[in-house]
């Protein structure tokens, strides 16, 4: 019963992925001490009923009982006041026995407490029951509560060769229309997209999801350290935040782009450039989970040399385009082990392509 339970309340989850950030998703279902599936529900948009409460509300509905009833739960039920109330509370008052939770939320204002009123309330609770998929579900939120900065995924589209444009900087299109549709269910799923200055001045990209329906549109970050980003690029105007990261401290400098909708990060480092670590935790702090990094090489490779990207996303053409742009721009190795070991985590074809994806070593 507990396995087939928190895979339909990962399942509800999954339907919340899109609609619910900066919230983690998570999914409920409540069952009867007969095992009739009694009520289910997952996070709602920001600000609405979390799943807990979606599911009680499905019991009542029904016109069932709560009483007695045991809660598969994949996020531990939150135990303070936000902009809606405690779940723990609501599963309290509504008399379930049991409650079963995939995970602890790593989120300083709940971090077991939930769990612990629970207990305190005479409800059994279990943790555990998969763990491994609700974790990946939320791995942006878990690493924002856990060490203060967003997930970065970059994506990058390339040939078997590792190039991700011709010398001349043509690009469109390596892969093929299924990748670049599997690509932005990627983004649809961020909270923000990272790109650099280069990147706009070379396509002027909208970098909007466009071919995925979604409530939402992530936010987007422009590393621009000396705010050429021209103001009749076409990723004005959209609706969603807009962030410029720059070293440019002269509030002469950013009013074109403020009054352009955007707002100016200005965040220096000792060598003059934007301080990218200061950047992922301002991005925390303004509850990014998952940073969709698409930017060229240069970008890409200065956030693997300061240790930033935690996972890699690669769709890889069937094609061999010869001298070329390459995914990263890195200083040359002398040493194998001074390389960037990764670890692959999963392969599947997407139409014609691979998609790749990869993560960092652990360190030994």
């Amino acid at each position: 019963m507990t396995r087939h339970a928190i895979q339909e309340a990962l399942a509800l989850a999954h339907q919340a992925r899109l609609i619910c950030p900066p919230n983690p998703a998570v999914g409920a279902v409540l069952i009867a001490p007969d095992g009739q599936v009694i009520g289910r529900g997952h996070t709602q948009v920001r600000g609405g009923p979390h799943a807990e409460v979606m599911a009680l509300r499905d019991a009542q509905a029904r016109g069932q009982s709560t009483r007695g009833a045991t809660a598969y739960v994949t996020l531990e039920p939150c135990s303070h006041q936000g902009r809606t109330g405690p779940c723990c509370d609501a599963l309290i008052e509504a008399g379930v026995a049991k409650v079963v939770a995939s995970l602890v939320d790593p989120n300083p204002l709940v971090s077991g407490q939930g769990l612990a009123r629970l207990r305190a309330a005479g409800i059994e609770v279990e943790v555990g029951p998969g763990a491994d998929e609700a974790r990946e579900l939320n791995i942006g939120f878990l690493t924002r509560m856990s060490e203060s900065r967003p997930w970065v995924r970059s994506k990058i589209a390339g040939s078997l060769d590792g190039r991700t444009a011709l010398n001349n900087g043509q690009s469109q299109w390596i892969t093929s229309p299924e990748a670049r549709a599997d690509g932005q269910a990627w983004r649809a799923r961020a909270c923000a997209v990272l790109t650099g200055v280069g990147t706009v001045l070379a396509d002027d990209p909208l970098l909007n999801v466009r071919d995925v329906a979604t409530p939402r549109q992530p936010h987007l970050v422009v590393l621009d350290s000396q705010l050429r980003t021209p103001l009749s690029a076409r990723l004005f105007g959209q609706a969603r935040a807009l962030w410029f990261a720059t070293t440019v401290s002269d509030p002469a400098r950013h009013q074109p782009f403020i009054e352009r909708g955007a707002e100016v990060l200005v965040l220096p480092s000792a060598d003059g450039r934007v301080d990218l670590p200061a950047m992922l935790a301002e991005l925390a702090r303004r509850e990014v989970n998952e940073l969709h990094v698409e930017g060229g090489p240069i970008l890409n490779g200065a956030l693997m040399q300061a240790g930033l990207i935690d996972e890699w996303l690669l769709y890889v053409a069937p094609k061999v385009l010869g001298p070329g742009r390459p995914l990263a721009t890195l200083p040359e190795q002398t040493d194998l082990d001074q390389t960037h070991a990764l670890v692959f985590t999963d392969l599947e074809r997407v139409g014609p392509d691979l998609r790749l994806r990869a993560r960092k070593a652990p360190q030994r």
